[in-house]
């Protein structure tokens, strides 16, 4: 190909690409369902635009190059902090699950289309990966809970390596010239290579971010380009040493130098993030160039019953085995299931096995391995990526964040409370220790000044639906209710007051306000005079619960509640209903008429109300 078609055609996907990023963002659905629609399109399957042979010998080159940079900026942007929110079920995912999902995988492989446990253990491994190529498009455009997004990171990231140096240590027993090297040995040894580029080139890179003058007027693109080239350098080089050792050691570099104090570190991520996204779409279009018609059709329907298997039976079954015990709801669990997409990794190293098999005379074989792998890929991205939004919405595993500011035993009790009602909970504690024992708890926690601003906006507070000040400080909680309503219009504000005299004044400033003191009194007197109801409340979110929702049904609007009623679920009242301001809430007559706007208060059985709530407001 001429060198001036080339360059038309590298420039035309990378405005594919932005473009359907741009499209992404509108219509809300992962850029990676726009990127392979674009490469079927321009592919093999399609206007043959982009072949095999279009880029030549350097596809492979190009791609790994791409992988090492994404590998790298996901790593990077897992932090400590994150993973201890749900450090069980992420460690789960990457042993139990990695497990399950070779071995079911390779079952079905050999069942489906009886070729040697060998082939079908080279493809098991090989879909284990749901790396961040995948999940990190999806997660930008749903933002699902905390511990949610870091377990799917964790697990993309992990699997990627692991998947990558397992296929090829099984690939060695396929081919006849290499079917006596050891398992374990050609694993620990590609892993241990690595890792020992990983740790070296991050070691290196920190040190020279830190410690010697990268030019004071540039030093903020010298960071972020010393950074790229340590990833390129960490993959490039372990690769050398040992066939796909490289993904390991960019995840490793990425992960050390992400969690190190390094200058200029929100610089580099924004410069990561934005080449991450040229580089995806390229990659994903380019996957088309990779892409066989002819492996499609030789898989035919026993292609797509293994790939059903994988998303239907197999990813499910390995989700809710590695999460139970958790603090993840039966949603969660089950959007986790149905979100496991695979990636560019499975992609690009079957491309480099399907060659050598075909050059060793395996030609089933390759087109076996080719045809399944892609199928997974293209079927788990488009379904999984497209949907995924939807499923999101549908299984309420998107709320809002609700920040607390306290982590003491007011701030955590109130966490427990709120996150056994699902709401998506942020504590921010400016004492680590507290922290600490806020993240052991299994809360999310940030650790700083909840009065900055800044510090704000990074525990949620754009997307928070309501912000708690329960500090042990009085000035701090009114200020941090101020900044609340002032600099993010936080709808629902709420601030402990420790000193009863100061009650007063945070309510002349249009702050609600809870007094410690009247709390325990109002709390001892519905213990004297209405124990019942004082026992139910207090285990609220347990078996019972108390919701208030804004109506926005047309279904009931105009409605007296006398007709409401019978069509809430058998164990959830209307207890009150407001005009806009809460302040306004009285209990309703049957002749009442609730209308659009209105506040319900709904009591009862906790998946009654929470059924009733979706009847009274389906957003």
């Amino acid at each position: 190909m001429a060198e001036s078609t080339l360059l038309l055609l590298v420039a035309g996907i990378i405005a594919v690409g932005v473009l359907a990023q741009i499209l992404a963002d509108r219509l809300q659905v992962p850029a990676i369902v726009f990127y392979i629609v674009a490469g079927l399109v321009l592919g093999q399957p399609g206007l043959e635009i982009i072949t095999r042979e279009t880029f030549g010998g350097a596809l492979s080159t190009v791609v790994g190059f791409a992988v090492a940079i994404i590998v790298f900026e996901g790593a990077f942007h897992l932090k400590v902090e994150r993973i201890r929110t749900a450090p069980q079920a992420a460690l789960r995912l990457v042993t139990v699950g990695a497990v399950l999902a070779l071995a079911g995988t390779a079952v079905a492989v050999r069942l489906v289309f009886g070729v040697s446990w060998n082939l079908s253990l080279v493809i098991g491994s090989l879909l284990v990966a749901t790396g961040p190529t995948v999940v990190t498009p999806i997660l930008s455009i749903v933002p699902v809970r905390d511990r949610v997004a870091t377990a799917l990171e964790f697990e993309g990231i992990v699997n990627d390596v692991t998947a990558a140096i397992l296929a090829v240590v099984f690939f060695q027993t396929v081919l006849p010239e290499t079917a006596g090297n050891g398992i374990v040995r050609g694993f620990v040894v590609r892993l241990g290579v690595g890792l020992l580029f990983g740790v070296v080139v991050a070691g290196a890179v920190y040190y020279l971010l830190r410690y010697v003058d990268l030019s004071p007027g540039d030093a903020p693109r010298n960071a972020r380009l010393l950074v790229l080239a340590g990833a390129l350098v960490a993959f490039a080089a372990a690769n050398f040493e040992a066939t796909e050792a490289g993904v390991a050691a960019a995840a490793t570099a990425g992960f050390l130098l992400g969690n190190a104090d390094v200058p200029y570190e929100a610089e580099i991520e924004a410069f990561k993030g934005d080449l991450t996204l040229l580089v995806l779409a390229f990659v994903f279009i380019g996957l088309a160039a990779l892409l066989d018609p002819a492996a499609l059709v030789e898989v035919g329907v026993g292609g797509l019953v293994v790939v059903a298997a994988i998303a239907l039976v197999i990813r499910p079954a390995l989700v809710f085995l590695s999460t139970a015990g958790d603090r993840f709801t039966r949603q969660e669990r089950t959007f986790m299931s149905l979100v496991g997409p695979r990636g560019i990794i499975p992609a690009s190293v079957a491309t480099l096995f399907a060659v050598q098999f075909q050059e060793a005379g395996l030609v089933e074989e390759a087109n076996i391995l080719l045809g399944t792998v892609f199928l997974a890929i293209l079927l788990t991205a488009v379904f999984e990526g497209g949907l995924a939004r939807h499923l999101a919405r549908y299984l309420n595993v998107i709320p809002m964040r609700v920040i607390i500011v306290g982590g003491g035993r007011v701030g955590r009790s109130l966490a427990e409370r709120l996150e056994n009602r699902g709401e998506n909970v942020v504590i921010v504690e400016t004492d680590e220790s507290v922290a600490q024992t806020v993240r052991n708890a299994g809360f999310t926690a940030i650790i700083g000044d909840g009065t900055d601003t800044e510090l704000l906006r990074e525990a949620g507070a754009d997307n928070a639906k309501t912000v708690v000040a329960a500090t042990g400080d009085d000035d701090a909680n009114l200020l941090v209710a101020q900044l609340s309503s002032s600099k993010f219009d936080v709808e629902n504000v709420i601030a402990r007051a420790n000193n009863p005299d100061n009650v007063d004044a945070f309510e002349d400033l249009g702050v609600r306000t809870i007094s410690s003191s009247m709390a325990t009194a109002w709390a001892i007197d519905n213990q004297i005079e209405r124990p019942a109801i004082a026992h139910w409340m207090t285990d609220v979110g347990q078996s019972g619960d108390v919701q208030e929702v804004e109506v926005t049904s047309e279904e009931i609007a105009g409605k007296p509640v006398r007709e409401v009623g019978p069509m809430l679920p058998d164990a959830c009242l209307i207890a009150l209903v407001g005009k806009g301001d809460y302040t306004t809430a009285e209990v309703p007559g049957p002749d009442y008429v609730v209308e659009l706007g209105d506040h319900v208060t709904l009591l009862g059985q906790r998946e009654a109300v929470r059924e009733g709530m979706k009847l009274v407001n389906p957003d």
